[in-house]
């Protein structure tokens, strides 16, 4: 399909809003043609702003008076929107809503305009459904109570550790399995801790104050027991953790959770894990290149408990291959039944660079509906069983242009993921793929430095990253911390 950018730069919001209705066509960007080829989405900039649309048979035209430079963007994405309902009938319950912080965009809504003014303009002009407005609304305010724990001297620290056990096919991060890259991993982590003593030098001369901390991957839990001591002891020693609020690691996969490395984990100050089954089908699970069973799972829930985590999460997909909603229910359910503080349910996401995606698997209206009934499902279940969402966040190519929504027990909310979202503050980023984001406090502005993506490159060139964090010193020189 082609879209005809004719007059204007709005071709990012046009493109992502085509997507929502044509996930699986190819979407060609093409600016002043000499002449307009179908299938064709065209927009026009001029005296007026007009769309057309041809695809087939079909064939409609709209227009509207011309406004300022983000009305006139709005305006186009609207026109072109009621259109493609009017074709697909296909009304997505995000509405026009493409991006992914739809709670931020409502919170800074909510600050300028007031809460009934927010509420007006996510209905009328983004056309959002009553059901994801409320989840918005209920999920801003839990945010904002944590979000109101931050300072100018606040960050994080995100470590990532880019080793699976083996690659699941729905997955698009840069990540190497041990199959292939088990030599990597010893000396990976030595330079790893390296970076994070490096990275606290630097903290310390800006006296900066930690806030929280993530190990995330790949599955962090793919390290030996003694590599994961490794990393956590430099982070506990590096580091001033007096003050820290939360300290999670992703155990992921349970089919890489042992004791031993439980114990490690627990005597390393860390207060919160993440197990993750995405299902409990064990022909789902198969489907998706999950190497491990949903009884691995439930062995390895039970085996946290004992050793005395007592903050785990638990991730499920809604929308993954051969999945059903019944099939979708009753993972729900069964995963309710172990009482785990948080509960992430995302929605599938088709990205590029997944097998699934490299296979030819696409995602039709039947999938998308599926994927909706059973996120509804989940909200009803999981806020009867005492849960409250806490944070939410949406990806491209997700189905049913839904979202991934973190759910949990008061108090148990990951400060971690809300900051992160939200963009709060200062995220510091050690290991291979790690992004550091320095935040100007109290404004919008973002600076980052990116650390290399694979473990070789890392590994190979390890001092030309680390000359890139003296943009460290650089940013809070420039900006300083009262703001």
């Amino acid at each position: 399909m082609n879209l005809y950018i004719i007059n204007h730069g709005f071709h990012y919001e046009l493109e992502n809003l085509a997507r929502l209705f044509y996930p699986n066509e190819k979407i060609t960007v093409i600016k002043s043609p000499e002449a307009l080829e179908p299938p064709y989405i065209a927009t026009e900039l001029s005296d007026k702003l007009s769309v057309s649309v041809k695809i087939g048979e079909y064939q409609r035209s709209s227009s509207a008076a011309l406004g300022g430079d983000v009305e006139n963007e709005r305006m186009l994405c609207e026109m072109l929107y009621k259109i493609l309902v009017d074709l697909t009938e296909i009304t997505p319950p995000w509405g026009m809503i493409t991006g992914v912080r739809p709670v931020k965009l409502y919170r800074a809504l909510k600050s300028a305009e007031g809460e009934e003014n927010a509420d007006k303009y996510y209905r009328d002009k983004l056309f959002v459904s009553d059901e994801k407005l409320r989840l918005v609304k209920i999920t801003e305010k839990v945010e904002k109570r944590i979000i109101d724990l931050s300072s100018p001297k606040s960050f994080s620290l995100y470590i990532a550790i880019p080793f699976c056990p083996s690659r699941c096919r729905y997955c698009s991060f840069v990540q190497s399995s041990t199959e292939r890259s088990a030599k990597l991993i010893e000396p990976y982590v030595k330079l790893l801790c390296e970076e994070i003593e490096r990275t606290a030098e630097i903290v310390s001369g800006l006296d900066l104050r930690l806030e929280t901390v993530y190990m995330g991957g790949g599955t962090p839990t793919t390290l030996s027991p003694e590599q994961m001591d490794t990393v956590l002891s430099a982070v506990n020693r590096s580091f001033d953790v007096s003050g820290l609020r939360e300290f999670t690691v992703e155990a992921g996969r349970p089919d890489t959770v042992t004791a031993e490395k439980l114990i490690s984990i627990k005597e390393n100050k860390v207060k919160r894990i993440s197990i993750n089954p995405q299902t409990l089908s064990d022909s789902v699970l198969e489907a998706v290149g999950r190497r491990h069973t949903a009884e691995q799972f439930f062995r390895a829930f039970e085996l946290a408990r004992k050793i005395g985590f007592d903050s785990i999460n638990t991730d499920l997909i809604a929308g993954l291959p051969t999945d059903t909603v019944e099939g979708f229910r009753s993972s729900l359910d069964g995963v309710i039944a172990l009482d785990p503080e948080c509960i992430t349910v995302h929605a599938l996401s088709m990205k590029r660079s997944a097998t699934l995606t490299q296979d030819g698997t696409s995602i039709d209206r039947d999938d998308a509906l599926r994927a909706g009934e059973m996120l509804s499902y989940a909200a009803n279940r999981l806020t009867d069983s005492k849960y409250i969402p806490y944070y939410l966040y949406r990806q491209s190519r997700m189905v049913g242009n839904l979202e991934n929504t973190g759910w949990s027990k008061k108090g148990f909310e990951s400060l971690y993921n809300i900051y992160v979202m939200d963009e709060t503050h200062t995220i510091l980023g050690c290991g291979a793929g790690a992004v550091t984001k320095l935040k100007r406090f109290g404004t919008n502005y973002l600076e980052r430095i990116f650390n290399f993506k694979y473990p070789y490159e890392y590994i190979d060139r390890f001092e030309e990253l680390i000359d890139r964090k003296n943009g460290i010193y650089t940013f809070y020189d420039k900006y300083g911390l009262n703001f």
